[in-house]
């Protein structure tokens, strides 16, 4: 009679174990991975301000400080393109 009850309890315990996994659905995790970012960083440019000589005339500073805001600002768009590609998400293929 004692056998009896043990497989009974067992049998129970295994068909409740089923019954479980049937009810709970499977889900999908999504669970983000660092990658390697592979983008060439840009070469700085040389800018014309650090070329000047000391006690260089005004007006040379001057045009070489406005060539140096549009290198800078052209340098500064090349890193923010490589920021968004190494930022970007990646799409499953």
């Amino acid at each position: 009679m004692r056998w009896n009850t043990v497989r009974l309890m067992a049998l129970s315990a295994f068909a409740n174990c089923l019954v479980a996994c049937g009810v709970a659905p499977l889900q999908q995790v999504k669970v983000p991975i660092p990658i390697e970012c592979r983008v060439q960083t840009p070469a700085r440019p040389a800018m014309p301000t650090e070329a000047l000589a000391p006690g260089v005339a005004v007006d040379r500073f001057i045009a070489a400080s406005q060539a140096e805001i549009e290198l800078r600002e052209g340098y500064e768009g090349e890193l923010r393109v490589a920021l968004e590609h190494c930022t970007a998400p990646l799409h499953p293929s």
